[in-house]
């Protein structure tokens, strides 16, 4: 049975403050609030930072997908294990620009591309280089998530203009061996150094549902709230439990454990965006809904993340109409203003509500 608590006052009257000082104490208390009055103090933190009714929307591309060294027990891409997943060599620029315009017209707003890639090779640079460029050019925001990064590899991506770079904890320093022996903790974290050093923005979060415990996943937030600079995307995903890897079963996570998750993300990281990344496709348009009034406000969108499955975009399209949420506007650096809303895609929620306004 789950214990549920009140955190004492000195914790509630600190809600809303950006801070890199957090216990796991006072985080596991955040879980074991009222699930009601957790949601509550996160969406009421949520609306201080955020239009409460606008989703930031991107498009992930896999631009070399298959073959990676690493053990990550819960990647299909991994070449230690048999996914029955085919092996594509990095793609070509222009077949890559070609899909961020197909993104942008359904859209998004930011284009993120990952490779299969312990690291990047000095060989493969210029190419993944010219790809920013090339997706910066007609107003994408990019991202991109390539394995570990040097500081060289992190200023010349840097320079191209990469304007978020994702790496993700995964889990806790605890459980971290139990998921991962290829790379250490520590080989993260010094990326995520590089990429700031660069200049660049992170995008870093993690998995639930790998088989790890609660305190497992207070110590995920607990890291990342704790960076010296607080990551500006925090990707919650949920475990996709793909045939041939080592999680293949394991039992999904409790829906209201992982809205859970989502709400303390938004509580310890107010000023981050929290995605509701991978597993969405596992998810009914209900626990999505709760997940939004529990903080999130970024989602991936489109017919598949990397290698899994993801909510038909026609389908987010229709969720986000029911909820009356529009897409998160992208200001575009070299402009300073916003870049109109493709509203034939996406549901005009401000316009209903003057509507409704004015009637009453």
């Amino acid at each position: 049975m789950t214990v549920t608590t009140q955190p004492n006052a000195e914790l509630l009257n600190r809600l809303g403050e950006v801070r890199h000082d957090w216990t796991r104490e006072q985080i596991q208390n955040l879980f074991e609030m009222p699930f009601m009055d957790l949601v509550f103090q996160a969406q009421s933190l949520h609306r201080q930072h955020f239009d409460q009714n606008q989703v930031q929307v991107s498009t992930l591309l896999s631009i070399k997908t298959g073959a990676c060294p690493e053990d990550c027990a819960y990647c299909p891409q991994s070449a230690r294990y048999n996914t029955g997943l085919e092996k594509e060599r990095l793609l070509a620029v222009d077949k890559v620009l070609e899909e961020a315009k197909a993104a942008k017209a359904k859209g998004a707003t930011r284009f993120c591309m990952g490779a299969a890639w312990r690291c990047p090779r000095d060989r493969d640079l210029p190419h993944v280089v010219d790809m920013v460029r090339q997706v910066k050019s007609i107003g994408l925001e990019t991202c991109m998530t390539l394995g570990m990064l040097s500081e060289d590899h992190s200023k010349a991506l840097a320079d191209a203009g990469l304007d978020y770079y994702n790496h993700n904890l995964d889990t806790s320093r605890e459980y971290y061996d139990e998921i991962i022996t290829t790379r250490t903790y520590q080989d993260r974290l010094d990326t995520l150094a590089n990429v700031r050093k660069a200049g660049m923005k992170v995008c870093a979060g993690g998995i639930v549902g790998m088989g790890e415990e609660r305190k497992d996943r207070v110590g995920l937030l607990m890291e990342l709230a704790n960076l010296e600079q607080q990551p500006e995307s925090v990707p919650v995903n949920q475990l996709v439990a793909c045939a041939g890897t080592p999680l293949e079963g394991t039992e999904a996570i409790d829906p209201f454990e992982f809205v859970r998750c989502i709400a303390v993300a938004r509580i310890m990281m107010p000023q981050s965006h929290v995605r509701l990344s991978a597993g969405r496709e596992n998810m009914n348009d209900q626990m999505q809904a709760m997940c939004f009034m529990a903080g999130a406000n970024s989602i991936f969108y489109g017919d598949k993340l990397l290698t899994t499955a993801n909510p038909e975009s026609n389908s987010d399209m229709r969720l986000f109409k029911r909820l009356g949420i529009n897409r998160e506007e992208h200001i575009i650096d070299d402009m300073k203003k916003p870049e109109p809303v493709n509203n034939h895609l996406f549901y005009d929620a401000s316009a209903l509500n003057a509507e409704q306004a004015a009637s009453q």
